[in-house]
């Protein structure tokens, strides 16, 4: 059994701009030390897929810095690693309606690269996807099985604020889906799918080629959902944590919901055998200042604490100058924080300049948002 990966770099910035002006969502930074695409690549890793390719669009600049030779994630290899597809790569993308806004566009963008696949299987994968899945379980089952398309899925409470972004699937005893619902009417708790799936190649390819043929657009809706009667398209039940980041207050409540739940945490990070993987930086320890405070933190490596920070997360390089105050905040790398200053509910990007005595408040509800380089 052969598996390649497929993971959609691109596909949500709109969802959460903000964070993706400078960067595509799958380098946007999390949990102190991470990049969103690290989790869908250490699933793989950690599931022995060794050949992974990261389809692009735009903005990616950052995601070349973070992955590089792919060898933090050992990926760096002669044969297979990790690819970058940069965009309007064929005749399709270059007629000027392919926009990428759904997956099935995106692989049909690539269809020259899956056409050359030589694997049994595909795994296909979205960057926000934050979960620690056993994808070789998951590749076990659909084998065992004989599906052509396996998607995992998590019993979750939906709320009619989060049913616009669900894909909810219904299913048999027998673990045979029968039906898929994208945007659905439903609330309460169903069975969503968290993105991840397994496709048998030859099954791809044929999916692949036909939607050219007929300009089909959506993988759930023009695929699942019309085959389900026909085709046998099973689901794995995964119990584990999972969260997307369908927005900045998705982002920020995920990040918090870490800080306050241990087990939550364990089950993401502490899973035996199944690591969080990430770009390694030479960085010294961090420096703690005499009088400084920290509760219920994460803080990276390189900082300066001379304040006080609680249940919040700092990024590397980040100054807290003294008698400063974090409470519930999310500061990212090389952001400096002057003396006598107070951030409550606050999310700063990269390199923002807080002097001294600045007081900002914003709300778990409404996060206070400091766009990359500002100065206050």
């Amino acid at each position: 059994m052969t598996a390649v990966g497929i993971i959609f770099s691109n596909l949500f910035d709109n969802n959460l701009p903000e964070l993706t002006k400078n960067r595509a969502l799958a380098s946007v930074p999390f949990a102190c030390r991470y990049r969103l695409i690290d989790f869908s690549l250490s699933n793989m890793v950690n599931s022995g897929i060794d050949n992974v390719y990261v389809v692009t669009h735009q903005n990616y600049q950052s995601l070349m810095r973070h992955i590089g030779s792919g060898k933090d994630w050992d990926l760096a290899r002669r044969k297979g690693g990790v690819s970058l597809l940069p965009p309007l790569m064929t005749a399709f993308a270059s007629q000027g309606s392919a926009s990428y806004n759904t997956r099935l566009e995106s692989l049909k963008n690539i269809t020259h690269t899956i056409d050359r696949l030589t694997e049994d299987y595909v795994v296909l994968c979205d960057c926000d996807s934050i979960c620690n899945i056993n994808l070789h379980e998951m590749l076990a089952q659909h084998e065992k099985t004989g599906a052509d398309v396996t998607v995992a899925c998590k019993n979750v409470d939906i709320t009619p604020d989060k049913a616009g972004s669900a894909v909810v699937v219904s299913y048999d005893e027998n673990g045979k889906i029968n039906d898929v619902f994208v945007r659905p009417e439903q609330v309460g708790n169903v069975n969503v799918s968290i993105h991840i799936m397994v496709i048998s190649r030859r099954y791809l390819q044929t999916v692949l080629h036909d939607a050219i043929s007929h300009n089909l657009t959506n993988l759930y809706l023009d695929v699942l959902a019309k085959n389900a009667a026909t085709d046998k398209i099973y689901v794995y039940e995964y119990d584990g944590f999972y969260s997307n980041t369908v927005t900045l207050q998705d982002y920020y409540n995920c990040s918090m919901s870490l800080l306050g739940n241990s087990e939550e945490r364990n089950s993401l990070f502490n899973v035996r055998h199944r690591p969080v993987l990430t770009k390694v930086h030479n960085t010294p320890p961090t420096k703690y200042g005499e009088g400084s405070k920290v509760v219920n933190s994460l803080i990276a490596d390189g900082c300066i604490i001379e304040g006080t920070v609680e249940n919040s997360i700092i990024f590397r390089g980040v100054k807290v100058g003294k008698g400063t105050t974090v409470r519930n905040s999310i500061i990212f790398k090389d952001t400096y924080l002057g003396e006598n200053v107070s951030l409550e509910a606050v999310i700063t990007d990269k390199k923002v300049v807080i002097r001294d005595g600045v007081k900002l408040c914003g709300h778990e509800l409404q996060p206070f948002f400091i766009e990359k380089g500002k100065m206050i």
